[in-house]
């Protein structure tokens, strides 16, 4: 019989959890929407609700590539680059794009996660973990972020939820 991996996102507790057969295989701080939780596109609100990882972005990557449009730009993070681009959503290392699976809720329409480029993705490791910050992605550490990527696969199962 094979066993089935699920990520979970605790928002409340800004947690991801990655199990198979209610074993935890990693359970690490994140990141997730400063504006809290919610659907609508625009809103810049981490979606709730039932997930799959649609595509895995960045293997081989080194970590700290930089990803603009999910396509490495050929830079390193660096506290310098941030210096020259100080307004830039800094996605790197790896990205695993999520899919909606709740139509009217998290899937189609104005709600669509997808649509919204909403990732799993690494983040400047100076970036505050267990606080929310991000503009409605799952942000991880560049060292957590490659343990879970290899981990995954495309089409495991994704559940964020406020608790």
């Amino acid at each position: 019989m094979s066993s089935e991996l699920l990520i979970t996102v605790n928002i409340a507790g800004q947690r991801l959890r990655l199990e198979r057969d209610g074993e935890v295989l990693l359970d690490v701080a994140v990141s997730t929407a400063k504006n809290g939780p919610g659907e609508v596109s625009g809103s810049e609100c981490t979606p709730r609700g039932r997930h799959y990882i649609r595509a895995k972005i960045g293997e081989g990557c080194a970590a700290n590539t930089v990803f603009v449009g999910r396509r490495p730009t050929g830079e390193l993070f660096s506290d310098a680059l941030r210096a020259e681009h100080p307004k830039r959503d800094w996605i790197l290392t790896r990205i695993l794009w999520l899919c909606g699976l709740e139509q009217g809720h998290n899937r189609g329409g104005n709600l669509d996660t997808m649509r919204r480029y909403i990732y799993i993705h690494g983040c400047p490791d100076s970036d505050a973990m267990g606080v929310p910050s991000s503009h409605g992605c799952v942000k991880m550490r560049n060292s957590d972020m490659i343990e879970l990527f290899n981990m995954v696969t495309v089409g495991t199962q994704v559940l964020i939820a406020e608790k």
